[in-house]
C-alpha cells in the first residue's frame, strides 16, 4: 500500500482587509498602537515604582527625624542631643525659639540629603531595569524584521522557494511579510518561465543551425562542386559558426546570471591549465607565448562555468595581442583569504575610460559590432556574469606598455 503523503503545513491566515484599501479597521493592532501601549505602560509602571519608593523613603526619613530630635526635655529643661544644636542657657524666649528653629532646620537638611541620595540610587536602579526591559521588548517587537531580513538574504542566494510565512497579529510587519511573500511568488514564476524559455530556445535555436552546418559540410565535401560554390559554402559555414557561437554565448549568459546552488570543490589552477591547453594551438599560430605559475587554489563552484571564465579571458588575451613577441601570463594564488586568477597580456594600449565598456555585451575596443573574426562580443560579459554567480568579481586595468591585466576574485 502506498504511503500517504504528509500534509503540507498550512500557511498563516492572510489579512482580513485589503492592504490597498485606504480605509482600514480602527481597532487594527498596528505597530504604532502596540509600541504606544508598551512604552506608555512601561513609563507608567516605572513612574509608580519610583513614586512608591520615594514615598517609602520619605516616610522612613520622617520617622527617623521624629525619633532623633536635636533636643529633649528633661525635668522641665530643654537639653540638646547633638553637637550641632546649641541652645542658650539664658535668654529671651525669642532667642530660644530661634536656636530651636536652627536645630530643626539642620535636621531637616540632613533628612532631605539622605532622601535625595536614596532617590538617586533608586532612580539609577530603575533606569538600568527599564533599559534592559525596553531592550528585550524592542527585540521581541522587532524580531519579525530580523526574520524578514534572514529570508531576504537566503533569497539573495537564489533560494526563491523560501517564504517568510509570518504569523502573529495583523499589523504592518505582517503586511510587509505577506507582500514580500507575494513578490517572491511572482519572482519565482518569472525565473521559472525564464529557465523554461532558455531551455526551449536552446533546442529551437541550436537545431536549425546544426542542420545548416551539416548541409553545408555535405556540399563542401563534394569534390565536383564548382570553386565559386565551395567559396560560398565556406563563407556560409563561417557565418553559421558565428551564429552558433552567438547563440551559445547568449544562452550561457542567461544561465549564468543566477547564483550557483550546486557547488563542488574546484581547483582553480586545474581550470586555468585546461583553458591554457585549449588556446595553446591558437596562441602558437599567432606567435603568442603562454607563461605563468599556477598555485593550487580550491574554490566552491561549477567547474564548467569557471573554466568558461578562464577560457574567455585567455581567448581575448591571445586574439587581442601584438603581432610579434606577444605573451600571455596566467597565474592563480590566494590573496587575503580569496582565490585570485590573473590573466595579463601584451597588446594595444587600452584607455582607462574604455575598461567599463569592454564588459558590455557586443562591445569591443574601437571596433564595430559586426565584421570581426575575433568573437561575438560576449566573452567578458559572460565572464563577469559567471564570476557574480559564484559570489566573486572581475576587474580589469590597463597594463603599462599596452594590454590588460584581468583579475578574477572568488571566495574560497
Amino acid at each position: 500500500m502506498a504511503a500517504t503523503p504528509a500534509p503540507h503545513p498550512q500557511a498563516p491566515p492572510k489579512p482580513t482587509w485589503d492592504p490597498r484599501d485606504p480605509v482600514r479597521p480602527l481597532l487594527r493592532p498596528t505597530i504604532r498602537i502596540r509600541l504606544t501601549l508598551l512604552y506608555g505602560g512601561m513609563f507608567l509602571i516605572a513612574g509608580i515604582l519610583l513614586l512608591s519608593i520615594i514615598y517609602l523613603f520619605t516616610a522612613q526619613s520622617l520617622t527617623d527625624s521624629v525619633a532623633s530630635l536635636p533636643f529633649k526635655i528633661v525635668k522641665g529643661e530643654v537639653q540638646p542631643t547633638t553637637a550641632e544644636c546649641v541652645l542658650p542657657e539664658q535668654g529671651t524666649g525669642e532667642q530660644f525659639n530661634a536656636a530651636v528653629s536652627i536645630c530643626l532646620r539642620h535636621e531637616t537638611d540632613l533628612a532631605l540629603q539622605d532622601l535625595l541620595r536614596r532617590s538617586l540610587f533608586a532612580l539609577l536602579g530603575l533606569s538600568i531595569i527599564a533599559f534592559a526591559f525596553g531592550y528585550a521588548m524592542a527585540g521581541r517587537v522587532l524580531s519579525p524584521l530580523g526574520r524578514i531580513t534572514r529570508t531576504a538574504r537566503q533569497v539573495a542566494g537564489s533560494d526563491l522557494a523560501r517564504r517568510i510565512e509570518l504569523d502573529g497579529p495583523d499589523d504592518e510587519l505582517k503586511e510587509l511579510a505577506d507582500t514580500f511573500d507575494e513578490m517572491l511568488d511572482r519572482l519565482e514564476r518569472a525565473f521559472t518561465a525564464q529557465q523554461r524559455f532558455v531551455a526551449n530556445a536552446s533546442h529551437e535555436l541550436r537545431t536549425p543551425l546544426a542542420i545548416n552546418r551539416t548541409l553545408l559540410e555535405v556540399h563542401l565535401s563534394d569534390p565536383g562542386a564548382p570553386v565559386e560554390l565551395q567559396q560560398l559554402g565556406k563563407t556560409l559555414l563561417a557565418t553559421n559558426e558565428r551564429s552558433e557561437q552567438l547563440v551559445e554565448g547568449l544562452l550561457l549568459l542567461a544561465r549564468s546570471d543566477n547564483q550557483i546552488i550546486d557547488r563542488k570543490p574546484v581547483d582553480l589552477a586545474e581550470v586555468a591549465e585546461r583553458a591554457v591547453d585549449q588556446v595553446h594551438a591558437e596562441a602558437e599560430a599567432r606567435g603568442v607565448e603562454m607563461r605563468g605559475e599556477r598555485a593550487p587554489v580550491v574554490v566552491q563552484g561549477n567547474g564548467v562555468l569557471l573554466e568558461r571564465i578562464a577560457l574567455n579571458l585567455l581567448q581575448n588575451a591571445v586574439r587581442y595581442n601584438v603581432p610579434d613577441g606577444g605573451w600571455v601570463e596566467v597565474t592563480t594564488e590566494v590573496q587575503h583569504g580569496q582565490a585570485v586568477l590573473v590573466v595579463s597580456n601584451t597588446g594595444p594600449v587600452v584607455p582607462a575610460y574604455e575598461i567599463d565598456n569592454l564588459f558590455e555585451p557586443f562591445r569591443r575596443l574601437r571596433q564595430e559590432r559586426t565584421g570581426s573574426d575575433k568573437g561575438v562580443g560576449l566573452g567578458l560579459s559572460i565572464a563577469r556574469s559567471v564570476a557574480r554567480a559564484h559570489g566573486g568579481r572581475i576587474s580589469a586595468v590597463p597594463r603599462e606598455g599596452g594590454g590588460l591585466v584581468m583579475r578574477v576574485t572568488l571566495p574560497i
